[in-house]
Protein backbone atom coordinates (compact mmCIF):
# COMPACT_ATOMS: atom_id res chain seq x y z
CA UNK A 1 0.00 0.00 0.00
CA UNK A 2 1.31 3.40 -0.94
CA UNK A 3 1.79 5.99 1.76
CA UNK A 4 -0.55 8.49 0.11
CA UNK A 5 -3.34 5.90 0.04
CA UNK A 6 -2.69 5.02 3.67
CA UNK A 7 -2.74 8.64 4.78
CA UNK A 8 -5.91 9.25 2.76
CA UNK A 9 -7.61 6.34 4.51
CA UNK A 10 -6.54 7.54 7.96
CA UNK A 11 -7.72 11.07 7.19
CA UNK A 12 -11.09 9.76 6.06
CA UNK A 13 -11.44 7.71 9.25
CA UNK A 14 -10.61 10.70 11.44
CA UNK A 15 -13.01 12.87 9.45
CA UNK A 16 -15.79 10.34 10.09
CA UNK A 17 -15.08 10.41 13.82
CA UNK A 18 -14.96 14.20 13.96
CA UNK A 19 -18.27 14.58 12.13
CA UNK A 20 -20.11 14.35 15.45
CA UNK A 21 -19.11 17.94 16.23
CA UNK A 22 -21.63 19.48 13.82
CA UNK A 23 -23.46 16.49 12.40
CA UNK A 24 -25.15 16.54 9.00
CA UNK A 25 -24.41 20.21 8.25
CA UNK A 26 -23.02 19.62 4.76
CA UNK A 27 -25.61 16.98 3.85
CA UNK A 28 -28.65 18.84 5.21
CA UNK A 29 -31.33 19.62 2.61
CA UNK A 30 -32.98 22.10 4.96
CA UNK A 31 -32.01 23.79 8.24
CA UNK A 32 -34.25 21.33 10.07
CA UNK A 33 -31.97 18.47 9.01
CA UNK A 34 -28.93 19.97 10.77
CA UNK A 35 -28.01 17.89 13.79
CA UNK A 36 -29.89 14.78 12.73
CA UNK A 37 -27.80 11.67 13.23
CA UNK A 38 -27.81 8.54 11.14
CA UNK A 39 -28.94 5.23 12.65
CA UNK A 40 -25.31 4.16 13.08
CA UNK A 41 -24.42 7.43 14.79
CA UNK A 42 -27.45 7.18 17.07
CA UNK A 43 -26.43 3.67 18.08
CA UNK A 44 -22.88 4.74 18.87
CA UNK A 45 -24.06 7.78 20.82
CA UNK A 46 -26.59 5.73 22.78
CA UNK A 47 -24.03 3.12 23.78
CA UNK A 48 -21.15 5.49 24.50
CA UNK A 49 -20.44 6.38 28.12
CA UNK A 50 -17.76 8.39 29.90
CA UNK A 51 -14.51 6.53 30.37
CA UNK A 52 -14.75 4.84 33.74
CA UNK A 53 -12.18 5.64 36.39
CA UNK A 54 -9.85 2.78 37.14
CA UNK A 55 -9.88 1.25 40.58
CA UNK A 56 -7.15 2.64 42.83
CA UNK A 57 -6.15 0.54 45.80
CA UNK A 58 -5.44 2.57 48.93
CA UNK A 59 -2.17 0.68 49.32
CA UNK A 60 -1.02 2.00 45.94
CA UNK A 61 -1.38 5.65 46.97
CA UNK A 62 2.06 6.62 48.16
CA UNK A 63 1.22 10.32 48.66
CA UNK A 64 -1.80 12.59 48.19
CA UNK A 65 -2.79 16.22 48.55
CA UNK A 66 -6.28 17.77 48.42
CA UNK A 67 -6.53 21.17 46.75
CA UNK A 68 -9.31 23.70 46.25
CA UNK A 69 -9.06 25.94 43.18
CA UNK A 70 -10.78 28.95 41.63
CA UNK A 71 -11.66 28.83 37.92
CA UNK A 72 -12.13 32.49 36.96
CA UNK A 73 -14.59 32.81 34.07
CA UNK A 74 -13.10 36.18 33.06
CA UNK A 75 -10.08 34.33 31.66
CA UNK A 76 -10.34 33.56 27.97
CA UNK A 77 -9.23 29.95 28.33
CA UNK A 78 -12.21 29.36 30.64
CA UNK A 79 -14.80 30.87 28.28
CA UNK A 80 -16.16 27.44 27.16
CA UNK A 81 -17.54 27.03 30.69
CA UNK A 82 -19.21 30.45 30.69
CA UNK A 83 -20.75 30.82 27.24
CA UNK A 84 -23.35 30.87 25.81
CA UNK A 85 -25.21 33.11 28.23
CA UNK A 86 -28.06 33.85 25.80
CA UNK A 87 -29.69 30.68 24.47
CA UNK A 88 -32.54 32.31 22.55
CA UNK A 89 -30.69 32.53 19.26
CA UNK A 90 -28.44 29.48 19.42
CA UNK A 91 -28.80 25.75 18.89
CA UNK A 92 -29.93 23.40 21.65
CA UNK A 93 -26.57 21.60 21.53
CA UNK A 94 -24.76 24.68 22.91
CA UNK A 95 -25.16 25.31 26.63
CA UNK A 96 -22.95 26.72 29.38
CA UNK A 97 -21.65 24.53 32.17
CA UNK A 98 -24.07 26.10 34.65
CA UNK A 99 -27.06 25.33 32.43
CA UNK A 100 -25.87 21.76 32.01
CA UNK A 101 -25.55 21.28 35.76
CA UNK A 102 -28.92 22.89 36.50
CA UNK A 103 -30.68 20.85 33.82
CA UNK A 104 -29.15 17.71 35.28
CA UNK A 105 -30.31 18.64 38.79
CA UNK A 106 -33.82 19.55 37.65
CA UNK A 107 -34.20 16.34 35.67
CA UNK A 108 -33.01 14.25 38.61
CA UNK A 109 -29.95 12.88 36.79
CA UNK A 110 -27.64 14.65 39.24
CA UNK A 111 -28.65 13.65 42.73
CA UNK A 112 -25.57 14.21 44.86
CA UNK A 113 -25.50 17.95 45.60
CA UNK A 114 -24.18 19.31 48.88
CA UNK A 115 -23.83 22.47 50.91
CA UNK A 116 -20.02 22.47 51.17
CA UNK A 117 -16.88 21.07 49.63
CA UNK A 118 -16.60 18.36 52.29
CA UNK A 119 -19.91 16.96 51.05
CA UNK A 120 -21.68 17.35 54.35
CA UNK A 121 -25.37 18.11 54.36
CA UNK A 122 -26.99 16.73 51.24
CA UNK A 123 -29.26 19.16 49.40
CA UNK A 124 -32.17 18.93 46.99
CA UNK A 125 -33.44 21.30 44.31
CA UNK A 126 -35.90 22.79 46.80
CA UNK A 127 -33.09 23.33 49.31
CA UNK A 128 -30.93 25.32 46.89
CA UNK A 129 -33.81 27.32 45.42
CA UNK A 130 -33.20 30.12 47.92
CA UNK A 131 -29.62 30.45 46.66
CA UNK A 132 -30.48 30.56 42.95
CA UNK A 133 -33.65 32.66 42.95
CA UNK A 134 -35.28 35.52 44.83
CA UNK A 135 -38.96 36.29 45.09
CA UNK A 136 -39.99 39.72 46.35
CA UNK A 137 -43.26 41.60 46.62
CA UNK A 138 -43.67 45.25 45.65
CA UNK A 139 -45.34 47.83 47.87
CA UNK A 140 -48.60 47.51 45.95
CA UNK A 141 -48.50 43.77 46.46
CA UNK A 142 -47.98 44.24 50.19
CA UNK A 143 -50.99 46.53 50.28
CA UNK A 144 -53.08 43.84 48.60
CA UNK A 145 -51.81 41.27 51.09
CA UNK A 146 -52.62 43.50 54.06
CA UNK A 147 -56.10 44.08 52.67
CA UNK A 148 -56.67 40.32 52.59
CA UNK A 149 -56.68 40.21 48.79
CA UNK A 150 -54.85 37.79 46.54
CA UNK A 151 -51.58 39.30 45.35
CA UNK A 152 -51.56 40.05 41.65
CA UNK A 153 -48.65 38.37 39.80
CA UNK A 154 -47.56 41.70 38.33
CA UNK A 155 -46.66 42.85 41.85
CA UNK A 156 -44.36 39.88 42.47
CA UNK A 157 -40.73 40.28 41.37
CA UNK A 158 -38.77 37.12 40.69
CA UNK A 159 -35.03 37.12 40.05
CA UNK A 160 -33.35 33.89 38.94
CA UNK A 161 -29.63 33.46 38.58
CA UNK A 162 -28.55 32.69 35.03
CA UNK A 163 -25.33 31.73 33.32
CA UNK A 164 -24.47 35.40 32.94
CA UNK A 165 -24.35 35.78 36.74
CA UNK A 166 -21.82 32.99 37.30
CA UNK A 167 -18.44 34.59 38.00
CA UNK A 168 -16.29 31.56 38.73
CA UNK A 169 -16.24 27.92 39.72
CA UNK A 170 -14.66 26.35 42.76
CA UNK A 171 -13.31 22.86 42.30
CA UNK A 172 -11.94 20.35 44.75
CA UNK A 173 -9.65 17.57 43.67
CA UNK A 174 -6.94 15.26 44.89
CA UNK A 175 -3.44 14.90 43.55
CA UNK A 176 -1.98 11.50 44.33
CA UNK A 177 1.07 9.46 43.41
CA UNK A 178 0.21 5.97 42.22
CA UNK A 179 3.21 3.83 43.04
CA UNK A 180 1.90 0.98 40.88
CA UNK A 181 1.78 3.25 37.82
CA UNK A 182 4.70 5.35 39.09
CA UNK A 183 3.07 8.64 38.16
CA UNK A 184 1.32 11.63 39.64
CA UNK A 185 -2.42 11.77 38.89
CA UNK A 186 -5.35 14.07 39.55
CA UNK A 187 -8.94 13.18 40.38
CA UNK A 188 -11.65 15.84 40.35
CA UNK A 189 -14.04 15.35 43.29
CA UNK A 190 -16.42 18.31 43.34
CA UNK A 191 -17.40 21.47 41.54
CA UNK A 192 -19.40 24.51 42.68
CA UNK A 193 -20.72 27.49 40.68
CA UNK A 194 -20.03 30.83 42.38
CA UNK A 195 -22.22 33.89 41.88
CA UNK A 196 -23.26 37.07 43.70
CA UNK A 197 -25.70 36.58 46.55
CA UNK A 198 -29.07 36.66 44.80
CA UNK A 199 -30.61 38.66 47.66
CA UNK A 200 -28.09 41.49 47.16
CA UNK A 201 -27.27 41.01 43.49
CA UNK A 202 -28.27 44.55 42.56
CA UNK A 203 -25.90 46.10 45.12
CA UNK A 204 -22.66 47.68 43.97
CA UNK A 205 -20.33 45.00 45.38
CA UNK A 206 -22.37 41.97 46.40
CA UNK A 207 -20.72 39.08 48.22
CA UNK A 208 -19.82 36.03 46.15
CA UNK A 209 -21.26 32.75 47.40
CA UNK A 210 -21.00 29.09 46.44
CA UNK A 211 -24.47 28.10 45.23
CA UNK A 212 -24.00 24.37 45.80
CA UNK A 213 -21.41 21.62 45.47
CA UNK A 214 -21.82 18.75 43.02
CA UNK A 215 -20.16 15.40 43.62
CA UNK A 216 -18.34 15.22 40.28
CA UNK A 217 -18.39 11.44 39.65
CA UNK A 218 -22.19 11.55 39.92
CA UNK A 219 -22.42 14.27 37.25
CA UNK A 220 -20.10 12.67 34.71
CA UNK A 221 -22.79 11.10 32.53
CA UNK A 222 -24.66 14.41 32.28
CA UNK A 223 -21.43 16.26 31.48
CA UNK A 224 -20.48 13.60 28.94
CA UNK A 225 -23.71 14.17 27.02
CA UNK A 226 -23.13 17.94 26.83
CA UNK A 227 -20.58 19.41 24.45
CA UNK A 228 -18.28 22.32 25.15
CA UNK A 229 -17.29 24.71 22.39
CA UNK A 230 -13.92 24.14 20.77
CA UNK A 231 -12.75 27.43 19.32
CA UNK A 232 -9.83 25.85 17.50
CA UNK A 233 -11.98 23.43 15.51
CA UNK A 234 -15.78 23.55 15.69
CA UNK A 235 -16.08 20.16 13.96
CA UNK A 236 -14.34 18.49 16.90
CA UNK A 237 -16.19 19.63 19.97
CA UNK A 238 -15.36 18.03 23.31
CA UNK A 239 -17.59 17.08 26.18
CA UNK A 240 -17.57 18.90 29.51
CA UNK A 241 -16.51 15.63 31.10
CA UNK A 242 -13.41 15.55 28.91
CA UNK A 243 -12.74 19.26 29.41
CA UNK A 244 -12.75 18.98 33.21
CA UNK A 245 -10.99 15.64 33.54
CA UNK A 246 -8.19 16.70 31.20
CA UNK A 247 -7.92 20.06 33.03
CA UNK A 248 -8.36 22.16 29.89
CA UNK A 249 -8.82 25.28 31.99
CA UNK A 250 -6.79 27.60 34.15
CA UNK A 251 -7.24 27.58 37.92
CA UNK A 252 -5.62 29.13 40.98
CA UNK A 253 -5.27 27.21 44.23
CA UNK A 254 -6.92 29.01 47.13
CA UNK A 255 -6.72 26.24 49.73
CA UNK A 256 -4.96 22.99 50.49
CA UNK A 257 -5.51 20.48 53.26
CA UNK A 258 -3.32 21.52 56.19
CA UNK A 259 -2.97 21.20 59.93
CA UNK A 260 -4.58 24.62 60.54
CA UNK A 261 -8.04 23.33 59.72
CA UNK A 262 -7.54 23.62 55.96
CA UNK A 263 -7.18 27.39 56.21
CA UNK A 264 -7.29 29.34 52.97
CA UNK A 265 -4.40 31.29 51.48
CA UNK A 266 -6.05 34.64 52.17
CA UNK A 267 -6.33 33.71 55.85
CA UNK A 268 -2.56 34.02 56.31
CA UNK A 269 -1.74 36.39 53.43
CA UNK A 270 -4.07 39.35 53.78
CA UNK A 271 -4.78 42.14 51.29
CA UNK A 272 -1.97 41.26 48.92
CA UNK A 273 -3.26 39.62 45.76
CA UNK A 274 0.19 39.29 44.22
CA UNK A 275 1.61 37.40 47.22
CA UNK A 276 -1.51 35.21 47.32
CA UNK A 277 -0.90 34.30 43.68
CA UNK A 278 2.73 33.48 44.43
CA UNK A 279 1.64 31.30 47.35
CA UNK A 280 -0.75 29.47 45.05
CA UNK A 281 2.06 28.86 42.58
CA UNK A 282 4.31 27.67 45.42
CA UNK A 283 1.74 25.04 46.42
CA UNK A 284 1.36 23.97 42.80
CA UNK A 285 5.12 23.76 42.31
CA UNK A 286 5.51 21.67 45.47
CA UNK A 287 3.02 19.16 44.11
CA UNK A 288 4.86 18.99 40.79
CA UNK A 289 8.20 18.59 42.50
CA UNK A 290 7.04 15.53 44.41
CA UNK A 291 6.84 13.52 41.20
CA UNK A 292 10.18 14.88 39.98
CA UNK A 293 11.86 14.05 43.26
CA UNK A 294 10.73 10.42 42.98
CA UNK A 295 13.17 10.00 40.08
CA UNK A 296 16.18 11.53 41.85
CA UNK A 297 18.64 9.13 43.32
Amino acid sequence: MKWNQFLTGVFGFLLTISSYGQSNVLNAKSPEDIGKLSDAELKVKKESKPLAYGYVDERDILWSKNTWEIVDLDERVNFPMYYPIDTNNIGSNRRSLYDVLMNGIKSGKIKNIYADSYFNGKRTLNDISAAISKVDTTDLGIEQYNAGEEIDQQFIDRRDLTSADIAEYHIRGMWYFDKRQAELKYRLLGIAPVAPDVNFIDDENPDMVELFWVWFPDAREVLYEAEAFNGGNTSQSITFDHLLNSRRFNAVIYKEDNVQGDREVNDYINENAFMQLLESERIKERIRNFEQDMWNY
